[in-house]
Order: structure tokens, then C-alpha cells, then sequence
């Protein structure tokens, strides 16, 4: 007897599917993801959020908060093709943990509310996958909801994310009455009947013929107009062969010119077989995807997706269990076995793997090998860290790791016995490894330590995870955020002349420097600290090899800024002039004359305090809305409009992250528990005079 792990070896490249399901928190993602497994056999009962037993959803957390905080990766079996999925989670303050897994992935499955539409956290994670370039198609989800509707959802699919949305699908039946599909390229319908788990194939219903008919001509259209080989075909016979139009959807996804789109209810179970049909016919294998680059000895290299090839493998995510270290990687190149020697590109050391396992989120199944295309866990590796490359000792290549977004609200922690110290900061440094998106560091002027990440749940899930992981008692300060400093008026001909003589080698530097504030690019919003150096000396007065020591200077001055000791940034530098001297001028006093030059100037310049923002989407009932618009104009927030639907009303504004703290908590206190609101980083806005400026705001 054939076993699954057999089955595994065995599967082809272009039989393999890496996607990630992606969605704002509660369009359903977790609940699709248990109705993939449950139909593909991977589980023989249905898992359920609300009951806590989703396979995804295992942490103690998850299960309580009834939403996804780690990504959890499953594998499963559909029509002779392996596809490795991976669960992510839906809040805002768990995007980086959505674009580590982006990074490793090769298709995503977009899930949208059918009432909804896309919400803020979808158009977020949308543009996540445009970074990293991967290939989508879309379902619409929880269409038996009550005011559900298909053309209003997709109308804000092209409204917001801008593809060209591909609908193959016309719901039967609406809201409570949802029982199908009619499948548009080959005009027939499927049907799932109240209470059975297998679906009916069979014509499209007469009263749907000419409406079946209407989408699928407004289908052929544009997908002629996007395609050049169905443009051909449908300019010389008038229509699309079924073919041709499956063909051209999958290009056209693949490039991202357009998005298929489906529709379905995933906790009735309807929708999902041609969802997985879908995934296998139009989202890419590993063979069809791009050459990884990375780069070695200085040069940039390309390796494709063949088991023969050099080992080359990225760590997404690390995990520590009950029974040891799990390394999560994705294989891009070659095959690994048990046993077998890396190299470690972050630590630039040998490791051995130990064991390597096929995962099925919390469990796990022992495989002799992992091969190109690949998305395994393995133990063994003792300091391996999300964005590592691990590689062929003989081969050695570094891959590009995701980026990992500044943290923007920190706390003060500590143990509550003197005893625990020493256990709480060794507990700090395992969650950091398997989590990049938080920073420990130890405040200089306080002496506590402070722990900072993308938002006040992130920051909550960590203390919570350090009690119930290690057992500590751990006693959290409130949250701060972290502010900025920038130039909003600079000046010009600022001088400055490092002279040392100490006996020794002198040091000499003479520099004239203009400093001006930089305008913000496309979507900065002054968030990441934005620097510019350029140097207009000419004649050779200041040798490049300074002017880059300069420059390097300029930005040790931006870590500190005159305010209140927070990073600047907004900077541009312009080296006007300068002068050296033929035995007392080095790198190392340039370096110096910069930094010095730096904080002199800046002191000079007008300068202010930028503090976080959020833009956030409240929905409230009709009869709450002056009271939570009162509570918004209290907090700073600046409203930016209103949509009144069915009932409730969808407010959204701009809101300084500080005073977000506790909002869901007077949130529900104003509207009976009916209000619920999602907030998402919006860059950075000046803050009041009032606004901390001691070190310990951070």
C-alpha cells in the first residue's frame, strides 16, 4: 500500500501549489481553511471557530479570542495536486507575520466579506502580495448572509484594489436562499443541497439561462480585451472556447492583469470544490514561477525550482514547542535530507538537520526528504531566524529576506520577583527569534526593559504568551508609542571645523552644510525615517571617500534628535563646501565632523514632534453615532466620511495611535457591545506641544 508520504516524494512540481489564504480578520479565512481540509479528507470533521476546534487556530489564544495570531501552515491533497496552505492572520497588528509568509509563497486565495466588500485590512494585505509579486484569485465569501451581494463586493474590488475583477460565477439564490453557483466557462451549475457535503452538477436553470448568458458574453469581453490569444480567437468566431477562456484567465492571472473571482459560503460549505478547482487551474506551481535571486560573492545569482540544483531554502518562521525548535522553510532550489549539513547565511555557520517534517498545523509527519518547491518544518537548527538562507555548504547563496516594519507601541515589562529577572529576559529573547516584528531593549535612563511591536493586541498576545509559555507573573506598564522628530524649516551655510590634536594623529575636518526638510513620496507619511545626502564640492576640495564618511556621520546624528532624543527623519543634506588637510583628514574625522555637524544644525532648525496615526474604520448602529463621532472628535481623530448601510453606520478617520489605546473598550461601552472598528497604520502627523518628549516615549 501506497502511503501519503510516498504520495509526497512522488508529486511533481507543476502537481504543487504553494498558496497563502488572505483576508480582513473575520471575512472567514479560517473557516475556509478548515473546509478545504474536511473536503479534501484531511480531517474527518469540521472544525469550527466559534466551537475552538479549527486545525489552524490551536494556540490557546487563538481559541479564545476566536481570530488567527500565528500563521499556521497545512498541507492537503486535491485532484493528484499537493497544495501547501498556509492560514494567516487577519488583524492589522499582525502584518508582518502575512508578509513573511508572502514572501515564501507562490499564490493567495483573497477572501472578501460578501457584505462587506473589501475592508481595510484586505485592501492592506492586497497590497502586501502586490509587493512580493504574488498572483491571486478571489473569493466572496459568507454570500447567505443577510444583505450579501456579489456585484456590490466586486464593484469594491475594482474600485479599491484596481484589477480587472473576472467573475466565473452567478450566485442561485441570494442571502438565506444561496444554494449555488452557475460555473460562467462551462455554463452549468453546481448545487450543494441543504445538508449534504457533495456537490450537484448539472445545467444552468432556465430562470438563470439569459442572465448565465449576459455574464458569461461580459466575461468573454474582457478577458479579449486583456488577452491577445483570446482576443484573437474571439475577433475571428464571436465567443471563447472553454479552452481559450480557462487559458487566458490563468495568464492573466499569473501576470495580475486581472482577477478571477468566485463566490461562496464557506461555513455552509458551499463553494469550495471549484475554489480548489480553481486554485489548481489558474495559480501558479513552483515551476512557473520566476528564478529566485539571491546573491553571492558580491554578484547577484538565479536559481530555478529543481531538485537536482544546489540546496537553497528561507526560514520563515520559527517555533518553539514542547518538544523542541521548529524551523518553518520554503525550498526554492535542490533537496535536502535528515541528517544533511547547511550553511546558515544569518549566523555564517554549518547547522545539521535533525528531522524534517510535513506540517499539519500543530501536528506532524515525519519525511526522509524535502525537494524544491517544498514548504516544511525541521528541527535540529539551533539559531536559524526568520529571513535566514539556508543553503549547500558548497553553494553558498543569500536570499532577500522579507522586510520587517518598524514598531510603532512599546511597554515597559518586568518581573514581579527578583528571582524571575534573569527568566523574563530569556523568555523576551525566544519571542523576539520567533517573532521579528518585536524589539526588546533595555531603556537607558529607567533601566526597564521595554518591549515594542506593530500594536497594543500584538504587544498583549506576547505578555500573554510569555505567562502561559514560561509560567512568569510579569507585571506591564502602559503602552507608548514611538514619536519622531523632523525639520520643517533648516538652514543654510551652517559651519563646522573638527580640529584634535592630543598629541597623536590629528584629526581635521572642515565642512559646510545646508539642511532642509524632504518632502514626502508616495505613501511615506514621514513613517520610516527618510534621509537624503548629496554633496555639490567639486574641484576635488573634499575626496569622496570623505564625502561618504560624511555622509555616514549625518546619519548617527538622525538616531537623536533635539526634541526629545527620538529618531529624525524628513532630513535633506547638502555638503556645500569643505576643506582637509594632507596628513591630519580621515575617514574616522569626517565621520565625526558629520555627526557633530549634524546635531548643531538640526538644534538650529525649527523641528516637530511627529506621532503615529492610525486610519480607522468604525461600523456602529444608527441610533450610536453622535456619541462615537463625539468620542472620535475627543480623541483627536479627524473624521473623513460616512456610508449609512443597512442599519449601521461606517465612520472612518484618521486617529494619532496614542489615543486608540482602550478605544474598543469605550467602544462597546458606547454602543451596547454592537460597535466594532479596525485601525491601520497610516504614517506619521505632527502632535500637539503637549505631546511627551523624555526619552521614555519611545
Amino acid at each position: 500500500m501506497r502511503t501519503d508520504l510516498h504520495r509526497h516524494l512522488d508529486t511533481p512540481l507543476s502537481a504543487v501549489r504553494n498558496l497563502g489564504i488572505l483576508a480582513h480578520v473575520d471575512a472567514g479565512k479560517t473557516t475556509l481553511t478548515e473546509r478545504i481540509l474536511y473536503l479534501t479528507g484531511s480531517t474527518h470533521k469540521r472544525g469550527e471557530v466559534h466551537d475552538g476546534t479549527t486545525v489552524t487556530d490551536f494556540d490557546p489564544q487563538e481559541r479564545d479570542r476566536g481570530i488567527t495570531i500565528f500563521a499556521a501552515a497545512v498541507s492537503c491533497t486535491w485532484d493528484a495536486h499537493r497544495i501547501n496552505l498556509i492560514d494567516t492572520p487577519g488583524h492589522v497588528d499582525f502584518s508582518d507575520e502575512v508578509a513573511r509568509s508572502l514572501r515564501v509563497l507562490d499564490g493567495a486565495v483573497a477572501v472578501f466579506d460578501a457584505v462587506a466588500g473589501v475592508e481595510p485590512q484586505s485592501e492592506a494585505v492586497w497590497r502586501q502580495a502586490d509587493r512580493y509579486g504574488v498572483p491571486r484569485i478571489a473569493f466572496v465569501n459568507k454570500l447567505d448572509r443577510a444583505g450579501a451581494d456579489l456585484d456590490t463586493a466586486v464593484e469594491s474590488i475594482r474600485e479599491r484594489l484596481h484589477p480587472a475583477p473576472l467573475v466565473v460565477q452567478l450566485p442561485i439564490g441570494s442571502e438565506a436562499g444561496f444554494t449555488g453557483v452557475v460555473d460562467l466557462p462551462r455554463m452549468r451549475s453546481l448545487v450543494w443541497p441543504e445538508g449534504h457535503d457533495t456537490v450537484e452538477e448539472g445545467p444552468v436553470p432556465e430562470a438563470l439561462r439569459d442572465a448565465a448568458e449576459g455574464r458569461r458574453r461580459q466575461l468573454e469581453e474582457t478577458v479579449a480585451e486583456l488577452h491577445p490569444g483570446a482576443l484573437e480567437e474571439f475577433c475571428a468566431e464571436g465567443t471563447l472556447s472553454a479552452p481559450t477562456l480557462t487559458a487566458a484567465l490563468r495568464d492573466l492571472t499569473r501576470s495580475g492583469d486581472g482577477v478571477v473571482v468566485l463566490c461562496g459560503s464557506a461555513y455552509r460549505n458551499r463553494g469550495i470544490e471549484p475554489l480548489l478547482d480553481a486554485v489548481v487551474a489558474y495559480l501558479p506551481s513552483p515551476r512557473d514561477v520566476p528564478a529566485v535571486r539571491g546573491t553571492r560573492d558580491g554578484g547577484e545569482q538565479e536559481r530555478f525550482a529543481d531538485p537536482a540544483a544546489p540546496f537553497a531554502a528561507l526560514v520563515f518562521k520559527v517555533n518553539g514547542t514542547a518538544t523542541g525548535r521548529l524551523t518553518y522553510l520554503r525550498v526554492y532550489s535542490g533537496t535536502i535530507g535528515k541528517g544533511e549539513t547547511v550553511w546558515d547565511s544569518g549566523t555564517g555557520r554549518t547547522e545539521r538537520i535533525g528531522r524534517i517534517l510535513r506540517v499539519q498545523a500543530d501536528r506532524h509527519a515525519p519525511l526522509e526528504r524535502a525537494v524544491a518547491g517544498d514548504i516544511v518544518a525541521v528541527v535540529g537548527l539551533r539559531s536559524a531566524r526568520a529571513g535566514s538562507t539556508l543553503c549547500a555548504p558548497g553553494a553558498p547563496l543569500v536570499l532577500e529576506p522579507p522586510t520587517a516594519a518598524d514598531p510603532v507601541v512599546s511597554v515597559a515589562v518586568e518581573a514581579v520577583g527578583s528571582a524571575e529577572a534573569e527568566q523574563l529576559v530569556s523568555a523576551l529573547t525566544r519571542l523576539v527569534e520567533e517573532d521579528p516584528s518585536l524589539v526588546v531593549r533595555t531603556d537607558p535612563e529607567t533601566g526597564q526593559l521595554v518591549l515594542s511591536g506593530m500594536g497594543e493586541l500584538h504587544l498583549e498576545v506576547a505578555v500573554e504568551k510569555i505567562r502561559l509559555a514560561h509560567g512568569l507573573d510579569v507585571r506591564v506598564g502602559r503602552p507608548r508609542v514611538a514619536y519622531r522628530e523632523t525639520v520643517v524649516r533648516g538652514v543654510s551655510g551652517l559651519v563646522h571645523r573638527h580640529v584634535k590634536q592630543d598629541g597623536g594623529a590629528g584629526e581635521f575636518a572642515h565642512v559646510v552644510l545646508d539642511v532642509e526638510p524632504l518632502e514626502d513620496g508616495p505613501g511615506d507619511g514621514g513613517g520610516a525615517t527618510r534621509f537624503e545626502f548629496r554633496s555639490t564640492v567639486v574641484g576635488g576640495r573634499v575626496p569622496q571617500e570623505y564625502v561618504r564618511a560624511l555622509e555616514a556621520g549625518c546619519r548617527d546624528a538622525l538616531a537623536d534628535g533635539p526634541l526629545g532624543g527620538h529618531p529624525v527623519t524628513g532630513v535633506r543634506v547638502v555638503l556645500t563646501d569643505g576643506a582637509t588637510h594632507p596628513k591630519d583628514s580621515s575617514e574616522r574625522a569626517f565621520r565625526t565632523a558629520g555627526r557633530f555637524a549634524l546635531r548643531e544644525a538640526l538644534r538650529a532648525c525649527a523641528m516637530v514632534l511627529l506621532e503615529p496615526v492610525a486610519d480607522v474604520t468604525v461600523t456602529v448602529p444608527d441610533d450610536a453615532v453622535g456619541g462615537v463621532l463625539g468620542d472620535l472628535a475627543a480623541r483627536r481623530g479627524q473624521v473623513s466620511g460616512s456610508v449609512a448601510r443597512a442599519g449601521v453606520v461606517v465612520i472612518t478617520a484618521t486617529v494619532p495611535l496614542v489615543e486608540l489605546f482602550g478605544y474598543a473598550t469605550r467602544l462597546r461601552s458606547r454602543t451596547r457591545g454592537r460597535g466594532v472598528f479596525t485601525a491601520r497604520p497610516a504614517g506619521y502627523a505632527p502632535a500637539p506641544s503637549t505631546a511627551p518628549t523624555g526619552t521614555a516615549a519611545r
